[in-house]
């Protein structure tokens, strides 16, 4: 494509385009999540207004970047897509961003039982009872008063909750998911364990399928962490409050954005000189895996 002269207000109004309209217009399904989107086809990357971030390669930016990133443009036609002026239809701007005022951490009201929680995770998800009441004994996982949301809690050394990602129950129709606001990602859901093993997952259900599997009576000795997403924000946690740890086990899903991120917190372990390996599911989840074993 020939060089094209863009005047700084284009550039601006380009990289101020409404990316959640662009991609409805486009036939892009989008998941919402708060006050976020995350894109049907690639659940790593999550959109609000203009920006948008990827969980798996931890990098974003705004339409611009986007559009070359995920749809292959060069910087001119990402440019003259967004401005759309040949077609007389201008993109719609994103709202300014306001400064969000950061709120403090508060557990969501627990119900006066997990009767709902539990009859989701073993009949649908068919998790170990015994494994599901470990967790619940210690309080992190319960069921919340509300909408009756599976909630996994993660805790500091102290035993203080500081993250909390809630999951709806609902076994038809659209599935709720969503980290509580003011949640620390440090802290994402964790068991503590005394060995120096730590296995490291996408989702809460995901690892407690794992453990359901494979566990025997030692499978609390070892330490598990959920990313609740891709970010390494969890698994640099764990290794900084636990010392001990020498040996990391990548247990991510076997899909192209598990790949990736097994890759890059592989590189991450590798950086402070630790052991690390990966084991991938046979089918997309651990949790299918779960299923697979209940139901032969």
């Amino acid at each position: 494509m020939p060089y094209i002269h863009f005047t700084e207000e284009q550039k601006l109004r380009a990289n101020a385009a409404d990316l959640v309209e662009f991609l409805r217009f486009k036939g892009e399904p989008l998941i919402r999540e708060g006050s976020e989107f995350r894109m049907a086809s690639n659940h790593s990357v999550t959109i609000r207004g203009s920006e948008w971030y990827d969980h798996a390669t931890e990098k974003g930016g705004g339409p611009v970047t986007f559009l070359k990133e995920f749809y292959g443009m060069s910087y001119q036609e990402a440019v003259l897509t967004l401005l759309n002026e040949d077609a007389g239809q201008l993109c719609p701007q994103a709202s300014a961003p306001q400064e969000k005022v950061k709120k403090s951490f508060e557990l969501p009201p627990a119900n006066e039982n997990n009767r709902r929680v539990f009859a989701y995770l073993l009949k649908h998800r068919h998790l170990d009872r015994d494994v599901l009441t470990a967790f619940a004994r210690a309080g992190l996982i319960y069921e919340d008063q509300k909408y009756h949301n599976a909630v996994f809690v993660g805790k500091d050394l102290d035993g203080v909750a500081r993250h909390a990602h809630k999951r709806s129950t609902n076994s038809q129709g659209k599935t709720f998911r969503m980290t509580a606001e003011g949640s620390d990602f440090r802290y994402a859901f964790n068991w503590p364990g005394t060995s120096g093993h730590l296995l490291v997952f996408e989702a809460p259900i995901d690892m407690l399928s794992l453990i359901s599997i494979y566990h025997d009576s030692d499978w609390t000795k070892h330490s598990y962490v959920a990313l609740c997403g891709t970010s390494s924000q969890p698994l640099l946690g764990m290794l900084e409050r636990h010392p001990n740890i020498e040996n990391v086990l990548l247990c991510l899903d076997n899909d192209q954005a598990g790949q990736l991120a097994t890759r890059r917190l592989a590189g991450v372990v590798r950086e402070r000189g630790m052991t690390v390996g990966a084991q991938v599911p046979v089918l997309k989840d651990w949790n299918e895996g779960a299923a697979t074993r209940c139901c032969k």
